[in-house]
């Protein structure tokens, strides 16, 4: 008797200690549960697979883009100083002798006010736009202008480069060809351009010089594939040829936007320009009928809205015809 409730004293023991360790479920639910488990976590590898593949890499890519996208306006940032104004529109002077000239024009237009007695708020705004605007406009148009010429006539220039690099030449007496036939403002930069290789500087490092004194972007793509073409390898004069029919092409679409948008421009000139015409007229035949509004108090409160609200129509057509490509 004693046997026996020993023996099953042991096997409740042993019963308990394996449910204890194991668990309710049997065999076949502990290998449906390792299986279900075993699913759940077998497509994390995949992902991690697929994460690495394609898709990561396009990830990388858009990141490097978006990295020299952000370092190229910073840099273009940095390079929009007075300075660089000053040396993009070809003009030799100093920022000081600059500061001068302006500082001289906006006290010419205050005492200008004060002699003909102009109402009260044209006189503060005489010296604001003869004595800043005015002088920062007139380098904004000469460096654009310059870089217009520039542009036009960057093109001819690469195919030189490829001529030359076809029939033997190397790339350095194909610049000083382009730095002796081309006229202004090509063929001075370009001459810079082989002093600079003269005095030491690499090509890549010339050109970064001369993009400095001519941001373009056709000038970018020049010393894009120069440096490419220096790291790797390659045919240069193809390249180059390349670089030409993008160029020409890039041209001819920004003359087809400024054919297609010259209606908007016109209307946008016209438009700005008919009520100062209409008043100037007015004043010129009728002058009684329109001294009131600079003699009267009221008058001279509805020129200063009217001003401010033309203002802002003005930039706001500016904008809308300002295509950009």
């Amino acid at each position: 008797m004693l046997t026996i409730l020993a023996a099953v004293l042991g096997f409740i023991t042993v019963a308990s200690l394996g449910f204890v360790f194991v668990g309710d479920d049997d065999s076949s639910t502990r290998a449906v549960k390792r299986a279900h488990a075993l699913g759940q976590r077998s497509p994390q590898p995949t992902a991690k697979r697929g994460a690495s593949g394609p898709q990561s890499q396009e990830q990388r890519r858009k990141q490097i883009m978006l990295q020299l996208k952000e370092a190229d306006r910073k840099e273009r940032k940095a390079r929009v100083t007075l300075e660089a104004k000053l040396r993009q529109a070809g003009l030799g002077l100093k920022v000081q002798m600059f500061w001068i000239i302006s500082a001289g024009l906006a006290v010419f237009a205050l005492l200008f006010g004060l002699i003909f007695g102009m109402p009260w708020f044209i006189l503060p705004a005489l010296p604001l736009v003869f004595g800043f605007g005015l002088p920062r406009w007139v380098v904004g148009f000469l460096a654009k202008r310059r870089m217009k010429k520039f542009t036009a006539d960057f093109a001819d220039a690469i195919d030189v480069i490829v001529r030359g690099i076809k029939s033997g030449l190397p790339v350095h007496d194909c610049l000083k060809i382009i730095s002796k036939e081309m006229g202004a403002p090509l063929g001075p930069e370009f001459q810079r351009l082989v002093e600079n290789i003269g005095m030491g500087l690499s090509l890549e490092q010339s050109l970064e010089k001369m993009y400095e004194r001519m941001p373009t972007p056709e000038l970018r793509f020049l010393a894009i594939v120069i440096s490419i073409q220096a790291k790797t390898g390659g045919n240069l004069a193809e390249a180059l040829g390349n670089l030409s029919t993008v160029l020409r092409s890039r041209k001819l679409m920004a003359e087809k936007i400024k054919a297609l948008s010259s209606e908007a421009t016109a209307s946008a000139a016209i438009i700005g320009c008919l009520p100062p015409g209409v008043m100037a007229m007015v004043t010129v035949t009728t002058p009684s009928y329109m001294m009131l509004m600079f003699t009267d108090l009221r008058g001279q409160i509805m020129l200063l809205g009217a001003g401010l609200w033309m203002g802002a129509g003005i930039l706001m057509m500016r904008k809308m015809i300002n295509f950009k490509f």
